[in-house]
Parts: C-alpha cells; sequence; structure tokens
C-alpha cells in the first residue's frame, strides 16, 4: 500500500512511540531560569531541551529530503514545544498512575540502539555530538517506556477497527493499491567529487573500468561490491532492494528498468560517480489484494484511531494542568 500522503511535522503518537529510537531531550525537574522555554505544572523545560530537539527534528526532515524555509520554522517550533509539553503531561500522568519500568527493559532498548552503530566508539560519538551522555538516554527511554505503557493501557486498549471498516476503506482508496513496476538491483560505486580535478576523475575511471573487468572474467558481483565499492550498500554486496521508478537519480533507474534479471550494465555515470549496475529481480505493476492487505489495514486504521484519541486524552489532560510558554514572538 502506497503511503498516505499526511503533513510533513511529525504526527504526536507516532513520536511518542518512536522515543526508543531517537535521542529525545525531555523536560527533567529543574528550577525556572531565564533558560525556560516552558513550564508544565511547575516543571521546566529548558531553551537547551528545545534547542537540541528543534536540531532533531531538522535533520530528520532533512533526511526525508524535504526543505525547510524560513517562513515555516515559526511553525515548527510552535509544534514542537507543544509535543514537548504533551509529553511532559503525559510523562506526569503515567507517575500519577504508578507505572514503572524495569532496568532490564531499559537496558535492552539501549543494546538495540547500541548495535545500531558499527562499534561502541562510534555511538559514544554519536553521544558525544547530540550532547548526551549514556545515562541521560537511559533516562529518555524509561521516560519514554511509560508513555508508551500509558498509552497502550488507558487508549490503544478501547481502540477497536471492525472488518466492515477495512473492507470500506480498500473499496474506497483504491488507488492507495497499485504497486508500480519495481526491480531489484545491485551496484558497484567508485565515487567522484563533481568540482575534482581531472587526475581524480580520471583515477575514479581506472579503478572502475578495471572492476569490469574482473567481472567479465567471471568474478562474483557480490564480493567486488562488498570489496570495493564506495557506497553503504556495499555491506549486503551492493544490494539496493527492490525500488520504482522515481526512487533513484534518473540516468541510473533508467539503465536499471532497462537490464534483464542476472545482467550487469556498462559504466554508468550519476553525480554521484561511476557505477556498474546488476538487476537481480523484477516485478511487473500489479494492484495488492484485499487478502494480502486486510491486516496492515487493520493496524493502519488502528493507529489513526489511536492518534486522536491520545490527542484527546492530551486535551484532558491539558485543560487541568497549569502550563506556561515563554516561546518569543516571531519564532
Amino acid at each position: 500500500m502506497k503511503k498516505k500522503s499526511r503533513r510533513w511535522i511529525w504526527a504526536l503518537a507516532a513520536t511518542l512511540v518512536a522515543v526508543s529510537v531517537a535521542f529525545l531531550a525531555l523536560a527533567l525537574e529543574k528550577k525556572p531560569s531565564k533558560d525556560t522555554i516552558a513550564v508544565v505544572n511547575g516543571l521546566v523545560i529548558t531553551q537547551k531541551d528545545f534547542d537540541r530537539e528543534m536540531g532533531r527534528v531538522q535533520r530528520q526532515l532533512l533526511n526525508m529530503g524535504k526543505h525547510i524555509n524560513d517562513s515555516q520554522i515559526p511553525d515548527i517550533k510552535k509544534e514542537l514545544l507543544e509535543n514537548l509539553i504533551n509529553r511532559e503531561l503525559l510523562y506526569q500522568e503515567s507517575q500519577r498512575k504508578g507505572i514503572k519500568i524495569d532496568e532490564a527493559t531499559v537496558n535492552e532498548q539501549v543494546m538495540t540502539m547500541k548495535k545500531r552503530f558499527p562499534s561502541e566508539a562510534e555511538f559514544k560519538s554519536a553521544l558525544k555530538k547530540a550532547n548526551l551522555t549514556e545515562a541521560a538516554i537511559k533516562t529518555q527511554i524509561a521516560r519514554g517506556l511509560v508513555i508508551e505503557q500509558l498509552i497502550v493501557t488507558y487508549v490503544s486498549k478501547k481502540v477497536t477497527v471492525s472488518a466492515q471498516e477495512i473492507k470500506a476503506f480498500y473499496e474506497n482508496h483504491p488507488n492507495l493499491f497499485e504497486q508500480p513496476e519495481q526491480v531489484r538491483a545491485s551496484h558497484i560505486l567508485i565515487k567522484i567529487d563533481p568540482q575534482g580535478d581531472e587526475g581524480k576523475r580520471a583515477k575514479a575511471e581506472k579503478k572502475i573500468k578495471e572492476i569490469q573487468k574482473k567481472l567479465q572474467k567471471g568474478e562474483d558481483f557480490a564480493t567486488l561490491a562488498k570489496e570495493l565499492s564506495e557506497c553503504p550498500s556495499k555491506a549486503k554486496g551492493g544490494d539496493l532492494g527492490y525500488f520504482s521508478r522515481g526512487r533513484m537519480v534518473k540516468s541510473f533507474e533508467d539503465v536499471a528498468f532497462a537490464l534483464k534479471p542476472n545482467e550487469v550494465s556498462e559504466i554508468v555515470e550519476t553525480k554521484f560517480g561511476y557505477h556498474l549496475i546488476k538487476v537481480v529481480g523484477k516485478k511487473p505493476e500489479m494492484t495488492t489484494t484485499f487478502e494480502e492487505v486486510k491486516d496492515k489495514l487493520d493496524k493502519y486504521l488502528k493507529q489513526q484511531k489511536v492518534q486522536k484519541e491520545v490527542s484527546s486524552y492530551v486535551s484532558e489532560l491539558k485543560e487541568k494542568a497549569k502550563v506556561e510558554r515563554f516561546l518569543p514572538e516571531g519564532l
């Protein structure tokens, strides 16, 4: 199923549930000061907390290929502040209801996070760049998990989706289930700097031609990709997985879609460098059947309902809370 177009500023509930996989800086108990950006029932969210989270959001949007205009920043900051306030309200409510998470669960989440880094050193380097410590990460993971448990216990369990709702959604949104033609390709990349001198370009071209000769002599594509490619996909033997048109640079995808399975391309030049492409699979254009997608639709529709219920739940908490905001006008 194609992803439905949504507002590009992330949804509240999705952010809450994803807390364990991001470096979040939630408000801790601090005394108000000139650095205060908001106060929630006497507990402070500092400018430092806000700036750190703002940086994370900007990086996330850029990684998604979304350019941020200056005119959009005030709205982003206002929504970010409200999300920080909402998370603080939910955390406080979880504490009032006595929800706790054991240390072993928190440690397990930390280990999962560490596994996403090639080494312990790179994990610590990432923490340093984010101005965080492992102890702070554990605190934020623990807070995120109790918020998640609060939502599961007091919101999610009450939400249901009927079989009729699932079927109706499928029938009323046929365009969401059209699967375009896809190709699965692997590649070997030798990078070039568009602004680099001719000497470096010639060196890169020589290297890709040497790899091409090795392939022509029968050497294994995946093995050569692991040894010589300069793309992160080298760890998977150059495998880029399945993709449809519009996902890759046009000159790259034009060649990939023209190749037959197990066929290797001639040298292809893009803004990234020189490529050798091998197609390992193709999927024709098709429509996903209801049976294939009904379980995913059930989860999707339930998630939509949960998001609405969480928003209502937070609104109720906010009505009973004392919230002070100090976000400067125009920011």
